[in-house]
């Protein structure tokens, strides 16, 4: 996928593509209904599929101090973008002086005669420009006098309420990472590097991995199962990641992930990796001794084997009946 930032300054941009705009924060199961249909409709036509997309966040710039923490920066967001099939995405950067861009003027100027868009597809609830007034009827009443086609796509709802960035956040927030990837359609994950710690894993028993993650926003406190994508190494491992201040040895400790990785022993510091989350087995809190604690992560460790053995089987039955 070709990336281009500042796109609204740059000379190389794709012409007389199919496209989509949007924050696109965590590329969840109601965004990816919107790149399916971009996707699809560029490779009928032989055309590219682009995104259109904002940095830093609009509501950064807009309220700072309700500024979101994004469930997929930087990079992260760009892969997955690539996964659903998107060839060209297209970053705007977003400062005061777009925010104030009267939305028809930005349709004319960008849209249309930088990029001569034939087909623009949006969430039927997205809106853009100057005070937000721009939205889908003026896109399609536009799209009519400039010969272009927007399209409007029904949000996704899950249990009955729309799949969105704020649910998913709030989902990952109360430790809900089962809800968090039934409405990403997926595992949420953090990135990082692995860092040193203090060992105390080590001390107790049960060698960790620390993550220096890139993502703001982690799952709340506690226990949950997990998987590691290791670089260096095939497959991927299972394994106990903790998320937390460690208040069984430390009082007012910083916030830490630190991973078991479960028969596991090779040395990773420095590495790049992806830790996914499956589900929250407890919440964390302080023990009596740290033998206590010990013996509690040796029951996690169990619990996470049988989550993941149950798992395995359960895929290798639908592959079977397949």
């Amino acid at each position: 996928m070709q990336v281009i930032y500042d796109a609204l300054k740059s000379a190389d941009l794709p012409y007389g593509g199919i496209a989509t705009i949007g924050n696109y924060d965590g590329i969840h199961r109601g965004q990816l209904a919107v790149l399916e249909q971009v996707v699809e409709r560029a490779r009928q036509e032989s055309v590219q599929s682009v995104a259109i997309t904002f940095e830093p966040h609009p509501v950064s710039v807009l309220r700072p101090d309700r500024a979101p923490k994004l469930l997929a920066p930087g990079t992260q967001r760009e892969t997955l973008l690539a996964a659903a099939g998107i060839e060209v995405l297209l970053v705007l950067r977003f400062n005061e002086e777009l925010a104030k861009t009267e939305p028809e003027a930005f349709v004319r100027s960008f849209l249309h005669h930088d990029l001569a868009l034939q087909e623009i597809y949006v969430g039927s609830s997205f809106v853009f420009g100057k005070q937000r007034r721009g939205n889908l009827e003026l896109l399609q009443r536009l799209g009519e006098e400039l010969g272009f086609k927007a399209t409007g796509v029904d949000e996704v709802l899950h249990h009955g309420e729309p799949v969105s960035s704020t649910r998913i956040r709030s989902a990952i927030e109360d430790g809900q990472v089962e809800l968090a990837m039934e409405l990403l359609g997926r595992p949420y994950s953090l990135h990082g590097t692995v860092v040193r710690g203090d060992r105390m894993g080590m001390r107790l028993g049960w060698p960790t991995i620390n993550l220096l993650s890139d993502n703001e926003q982690l799952p709340g406190d506690g226990v949950y199962t997990s998987r590691v994508t290791l670089p260096s190494m095939p497959g991927i491992f299972d394994c106990v990641t903790n998320v937390g201040t460690r208040p069984t040895v430390y009082e007012n400790y910083q916030h830490v992930v630190e991973s078991h990785i479960l028969d596991f022993s090779s040395d990773v510091y420095g590495e790049r990796v992806e830790i996914q989350f499956f589900k929250r087995l407890r919440e964390e809190r302080i023990f009596t001794t740290v033998m206590d604690l010990s013996a509690q992560i040796g029951r996690d460790v169990e619990a996470t084997r049988e989550f993941f053995a149950a798992r395995r089987r359960l895929e290798e039955k639908s592959v079977a009946a397949e």
